[in-house]
Protein backbone atom coordinates (compact mmCIF):
# COMPACT_ATOMS: atom_id res chain seq x y z
CA UNK A 1 0.00 0.00 0.00
CA UNK A 2 1.76 3.12 -1.27
CA UNK A 3 -0.75 5.66 -2.54
CA UNK A 4 -3.40 7.12 -0.23
CA UNK A 5 -6.23 9.54 -0.95
CA UNK A 6 -7.92 11.60 1.75
CA UNK A 7 -11.33 13.06 0.93
CA UNK A 8 -11.96 16.34 2.77
CA UNK A 9 -9.32 18.83 3.87
CA UNK A 10 -10.83 20.08 7.14
CA UNK A 11 -9.40 19.50 10.60
CA UNK A 12 -9.52 15.70 10.42
CA UNK A 13 -8.70 15.42 6.72
CA UNK A 14 -5.58 17.56 6.86
CA UNK A 15 -4.48 15.76 10.02
CA UNK A 16 -4.87 12.36 8.36
CA UNK A 17 -3.02 13.56 5.24
CA UNK A 18 -0.25 15.01 7.43
CA UNK A 19 0.16 11.71 9.29
CA UNK A 20 0.34 9.51 6.19
CA UNK A 21 2.73 11.93 4.45
CA UNK A 22 4.99 12.05 7.51
CA UNK A 23 5.36 8.27 7.28
CA UNK A 24 6.41 8.48 3.62
CA UNK A 25 3.11 7.59 1.96
CA UNK A 26 2.14 9.50 -1.16
CA UNK A 27 -1.09 11.33 -0.40
CA UNK A 28 -3.73 12.83 -2.68
CA UNK A 29 -5.69 15.37 -0.63
CA UNK A 30 -9.08 15.97 -2.25
CA UNK A 31 -11.58 18.76 -1.63
CA UNK A 32 -14.05 20.55 -3.90
CA UNK A 33 -12.68 23.90 -2.68
CA UNK A 34 -9.21 25.03 -3.76
CA UNK A 35 -9.19 27.65 -1.00
CA UNK A 36 -9.89 24.91 1.56
CA UNK A 37 -6.99 22.90 0.15
CA UNK A 38 -4.67 25.91 0.33
CA UNK A 39 -5.70 26.49 3.95
CA UNK A 40 -5.15 22.79 4.73
CA UNK A 41 -1.62 22.86 3.32
CA UNK A 42 -0.83 25.96 5.40
CA UNK A 43 -2.14 24.16 8.50
CA UNK A 44 -0.08 21.06 7.76
CA UNK A 45 3.06 23.17 7.24
CA UNK A 46 2.45 25.00 10.54
CA UNK A 47 1.92 21.74 12.43
CA UNK A 48 5.06 20.26 10.90
CA UNK A 49 6.94 23.38 12.02
CA UNK A 50 5.76 22.68 15.57
CA UNK A 51 7.19 19.16 15.33
CA UNK A 52 10.50 20.56 14.08
CA UNK A 53 10.58 23.07 16.96
CA UNK A 54 10.00 20.23 19.43
CA UNK A 55 12.79 18.18 17.88
CA UNK A 56 10.53 15.29 16.84
CA UNK A 57 11.06 16.00 13.13
CA UNK A 58 13.91 17.41 11.04
CA UNK A 59 13.56 20.16 8.45
CA UNK A 60 14.34 17.57 5.79
CA UNK A 61 11.52 15.35 7.03
CA UNK A 62 9.17 18.33 7.05
CA UNK A 63 10.02 19.13 3.42
CA UNK A 64 9.65 15.49 2.40
CA UNK A 65 6.26 15.29 4.13
CA UNK A 66 4.96 18.33 2.26
CA UNK A 67 6.35 16.96 -1.01
CA UNK A 68 4.40 13.75 -0.42
CA UNK A 69 1.05 15.58 -0.63
CA UNK A 70 -0.68 16.51 -3.90
CA UNK A 71 -3.99 18.37 -3.90
CA UNK A 72 -7.00 17.73 -6.15
CA UNK A 73 -10.44 19.31 -6.52
CA UNK A 74 -11.84 16.27 -8.34
CA UNK A 75 -12.57 12.93 -6.66
CA UNK A 76 -12.23 11.16 -10.01
CA UNK A 77 -8.73 12.52 -10.57
CA UNK A 78 -7.69 12.19 -6.95
CA UNK A 79 -8.42 8.50 -6.40
CA UNK A 80 -7.59 6.78 -9.69
CA UNK A 81 -4.18 5.47 -8.63
CA UNK A 82 -4.86 4.82 -4.94
CA UNK A 83 -4.66 1.71 -2.77
CA UNK A 84 -6.60 3.24 0.13
CA UNK A 85 -9.07 6.10 0.25
CA UNK A 86 -9.96 7.65 3.63
CA UNK A 87 -13.11 9.76 3.61
CA UNK A 88 -13.03 12.60 6.16
CA UNK A 89 -15.96 14.76 5.08
CA UNK A 90 -18.61 16.37 7.27
CA UNK A 91 -20.58 14.00 9.53
CA UNK A 92 -23.59 13.92 7.20
CA UNK A 93 -24.98 10.58 6.04
CA UNK A 94 -26.28 11.78 2.66
CA UNK A 95 -22.94 13.38 1.80
CA UNK A 96 -21.00 10.31 2.86
CA UNK A 97 -23.19 7.97 0.81
CA UNK A 98 -22.71 10.15 -2.26
CA UNK A 99 -18.96 10.19 -1.76
CA UNK A 100 -18.80 6.41 -1.41
CA UNK A 101 -20.85 5.89 -4.56
CA UNK A 102 -18.31 8.07 -6.38
CA UNK A 103 -15.37 6.28 -4.76
CA UNK A 104 -16.75 2.91 -5.79
CA UNK A 105 -17.05 4.15 -9.37
CA UNK A 106 -13.67 5.87 -9.70
CA UNK A 107 -11.26 4.04 -7.35
CA UNK A 108 -9.29 0.99 -8.54
CA UNK A 109 -11.03 -2.36 -7.93
CA UNK A 110 -8.42 -3.40 -5.35
CA UNK A 111 -8.68 -0.19 -3.29
CA UNK A 112 -9.92 -0.24 0.30
CA UNK A 113 -12.50 2.45 1.07
CA UNK A 114 -12.36 3.74 4.65
CA UNK A 115 -14.44 6.30 6.50
CA UNK A 116 -13.29 8.48 9.38
CA UNK A 117 -16.90 8.73 10.55
CA UNK A 118 -17.30 9.02 14.30
CA UNK A 119 -20.76 7.44 14.46
CA UNK A 120 -22.39 6.64 11.10
CA UNK A 121 -22.90 2.97 10.21
CA UNK A 122 -20.08 1.45 8.15
CA UNK A 123 -22.53 -1.25 7.06
CA UNK A 124 -24.88 1.39 5.66
CA UNK A 125 -22.02 3.15 3.89
CA UNK A 126 -20.71 -0.12 2.45
CA UNK A 127 -24.16 -1.04 1.11
CA UNK A 128 -24.03 1.71 -1.55
CA UNK A 129 -20.83 0.22 -3.01
CA UNK A 130 -20.14 -2.97 -4.91
CA UNK A 131 -17.23 -3.85 -2.62
CA UNK A 132 -18.70 -4.14 0.87
CA UNK A 133 -15.91 -6.47 1.93
CA UNK A 134 -13.39 -3.65 1.25
CA UNK A 135 -15.19 -0.93 3.24
CA UNK A 136 -14.11 -0.20 6.81
CA UNK A 137 -14.02 2.54 9.42
CA UNK A 138 -10.77 4.29 10.39
CA UNK A 139 -11.81 6.66 13.18
CA UNK A 140 -8.78 8.80 13.95
CA UNK A 141 -8.76 11.09 16.98
CA UNK A 142 -8.13 14.84 16.91
CA UNK A 143 -5.38 16.07 16.64
CA UNK A 144 -4.48 13.19 14.33
CA UNK A 145 -0.67 13.59 14.30
CA UNK A 146 -0.63 13.47 18.13
CA UNK A 147 -3.39 11.07 19.22
CA UNK A 148 -2.44 7.39 19.19
CA UNK A 149 -5.85 5.71 18.89
CA UNK A 150 -7.44 4.53 15.66
CA UNK A 151 -10.84 2.96 16.17
CA UNK A 152 -11.08 0.37 13.37
CA UNK A 153 -14.75 -0.32 12.68
CA UNK A 154 -15.69 -3.56 11.03
CA UNK A 155 -18.94 -3.41 9.06
CA UNK A 156 -21.21 -6.41 8.57
CA UNK A 157 -19.52 -7.32 5.27
CA UNK A 158 -15.94 -6.18 6.00
CA UNK A 159 -13.52 -9.03 5.30
CA UNK A 160 -10.82 -10.41 7.57
CA UNK A 161 -8.25 -9.40 4.97
CA UNK A 162 -9.39 -5.77 4.87
CA UNK A 163 -9.47 -5.58 8.66
CA UNK A 164 -6.00 -7.08 9.01
CA UNK A 165 -4.59 -4.73 6.37
CA UNK A 166 -5.94 -1.64 8.13
CA UNK A 167 -4.84 -2.83 11.58
CA UNK A 168 -1.28 -3.34 10.29
CA UNK A 169 -1.29 -0.05 8.39
CA UNK A 170 -2.37 1.83 11.51
CA UNK A 171 0.56 0.32 13.40
CA UNK A 172 2.94 1.48 10.66
CA UNK A 173 1.66 5.00 11.37
CA UNK A 174 2.71 4.39 15.01
CA UNK A 175 -0.93 4.36 16.08
CA UNK A 176 -2.70 1.90 18.33
CA UNK A 177 -5.58 0.33 16.38
CA UNK A 178 -8.55 -1.11 18.28
CA UNK A 179 -11.02 -3.28 16.38
CA UNK A 180 -14.69 -2.72 17.16
CA UNK A 181 -17.97 -3.82 15.60
CA UNK A 182 -20.39 -1.59 13.75
CA UNK A 183 -23.06 -0.32 16.12
CA UNK A 184 -24.14 3.32 16.66
CA UNK A 185 -21.33 5.42 18.11
CA UNK A 186 -18.96 2.42 18.05
CA UNK A 187 -17.08 2.50 21.40
CA UNK A 188 -15.55 5.97 21.71
CA UNK A 189 -18.63 8.07 21.09
CA UNK A 190 -21.15 5.64 22.56
CA UNK A 191 -19.43 6.26 25.91
CA UNK A 192 -18.16 9.83 25.42
CA UNK A 193 -21.23 11.55 23.98
CA UNK A 194 -23.68 10.58 26.75
CA UNK A 195 -21.13 11.93 29.25
CA UNK A 196 -20.86 15.23 27.37
CA UNK A 197 -24.66 15.37 27.02
CA UNK A 198 -25.06 14.78 30.76
CA UNK A 199 -22.58 17.56 31.49
CA UNK A 200 -24.66 19.90 29.31
CA UNK A 201 -27.82 18.81 31.15
CA UNK A 202 -26.04 19.52 34.43
CA UNK A 203 -25.42 23.09 33.23
CA UNK A 204 -28.92 23.38 31.72
CA UNK A 205 -30.56 22.37 35.01
CA UNK A 206 -28.47 24.82 37.04
CA UNK A 207 -26.59 22.24 39.08
CA UNK A 208 -23.28 24.04 38.50
CA UNK A 209 -21.56 26.44 36.12
CA UNK A 210 -19.33 25.73 33.13
CA UNK A 211 -16.04 26.16 34.99
CA UNK A 212 -17.27 24.18 38.00
CA UNK A 213 -18.48 21.20 35.93
CA UNK A 214 -15.22 20.98 34.01
CA UNK A 215 -13.13 21.39 37.16
CA UNK A 216 -14.94 18.51 38.90
CA UNK A 217 -14.24 16.19 35.95
CA UNK A 218 -10.63 17.29 35.53
CA UNK A 219 -9.61 17.13 39.19
CA UNK A 220 -11.98 14.40 40.36
CA UNK A 221 -11.76 12.01 37.41
CA UNK A 222 -8.28 12.95 36.09
CA UNK A 223 -9.64 13.96 32.70
CA UNK A 224 -7.15 16.22 30.86
CA UNK A 225 -10.02 18.37 29.58
CA UNK A 226 -13.48 18.95 31.03
CA UNK A 227 -16.48 17.64 29.06
CA UNK A 228 -17.79 21.11 28.14
CA UNK A 229 -14.40 22.27 26.91
CA UNK A 230 -14.03 18.99 25.02
CA UNK A 231 -17.46 19.49 23.42
CA UNK A 232 -16.32 22.92 22.23
CA UNK A 233 -13.13 21.37 20.85
CA UNK A 234 -15.01 18.60 18.99
CA UNK A 235 -17.65 21.03 17.73
CA UNK A 236 -21.12 21.28 19.27
CA UNK A 237 -22.69 20.58 15.86
CA UNK A 238 -20.68 17.36 15.63
CA UNK A 239 -21.73 16.36 19.16
CA UNK A 240 -25.37 17.00 18.24
CA UNK A 241 -25.08 14.97 15.04
CA UNK A 242 -23.56 12.00 16.90
CA UNK A 243 -26.22 12.10 19.63
CA UNK A 244 -28.90 12.06 16.94
CA UNK A 245 -27.28 8.97 15.39
CA UNK A 246 -27.24 7.27 18.81
CA UNK A 247 -30.83 8.29 19.56
CA UNK A 248 -32.07 7.12 16.16
CA UNK A 249 -29.97 3.95 16.16
CA UNK A 250 -30.98 2.70 19.60
CA UNK A 251 -34.38 4.38 20.00
CA UNK A 252 -33.47 5.04 23.62
CA UNK A 253 -34.34 8.45 25.14
CA UNK A 254 -31.15 8.43 27.22
CA UNK A 255 -29.33 9.51 24.05
CA UNK A 256 -31.67 12.45 23.30
CA UNK A 257 -29.60 15.64 22.97
CA UNK A 258 -30.05 18.28 25.66
CA UNK A 259 -32.26 21.20 24.50
CA UNK A 260 -29.45 23.61 25.43
CA UNK A 261 -27.12 21.87 22.96
CA UNK A 262 -29.79 22.02 20.25
CA UNK A 263 -30.33 25.75 20.83
CA UNK A 264 -26.61 26.57 20.86
CA UNK A 265 -26.07 24.86 17.51
CA UNK A 266 -29.14 26.59 16.05
CA UNK A 267 -27.71 29.93 17.25
CA UNK A 268 -24.37 29.22 15.53
CA UNK A 269 -22.45 28.81 18.79
CA UNK A 270 -20.62 25.64 17.77
CA UNK A 271 -17.52 25.85 19.95
CA UNK A 272 -13.90 26.71 19.24
CA UNK A 273 -14.32 26.77 15.45
CA UNK A 274 -16.89 29.58 15.64
CA UNK A 275 -15.18 31.46 18.46
CA UNK A 276 -17.80 30.67 21.08
CA UNK A 277 -19.52 27.74 22.72
CA UNK A 278 -19.39 27.12 26.44
CA UNK A 279 -16.20 29.17 26.35
CA UNK A 280 -15.03 32.17 24.31
CA UNK A 281 -12.05 31.74 22.01
CA UNK A 282 -9.76 34.61 21.02
CA UNK A 283 -7.15 34.04 18.33
CA UNK A 284 -3.66 33.82 19.83
CA UNK A 285 -4.92 33.44 23.40
CA UNK A 286 -4.76 30.25 25.44
CA UNK A 287 -6.85 31.63 28.30
CA UNK A 288 -10.00 29.65 29.06
CA UNK A 289 -12.79 32.21 29.33
CA UNK A 290 -16.38 31.14 30.06
CA UNK A 291 -18.87 32.49 27.51
CA UNK A 292 -20.76 35.60 28.64
CA UNK A 293 -23.97 33.56 28.26
CA UNK A 294 -22.91 31.30 31.13
CA UNK A 295 -21.07 33.71 33.39
CA UNK A 296 -22.55 34.03 36.83
CA UNK A 297 -24.00 37.44 37.60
Amino acid sequence: MKQIAVIGSGTMGNGIAHTFAQFNYKVNLVDISQSALDKAMQTIAKNLDRQVAKGTLTNEQKSASLDNITTYTSIKDGVQNCDLIVEAATENIDLKLKIFRDLDEFAPAHAILASNTSSISITQIAAVTGRGDQVIGMHFMNPVPVMKLVEVIRGYATSDETTSTIMQLSQRLEKVPVEVNDYPGFVANRILMPMINEAIYTLYEGVAGVHEIDTVMKLGMAHPMGPLQLADFIGLDVCLAILKVLNDGFGNPKYAPCPLLVNMVAAGKKGAKTGEGFYQYVSGSKNLIVSDKFKKS
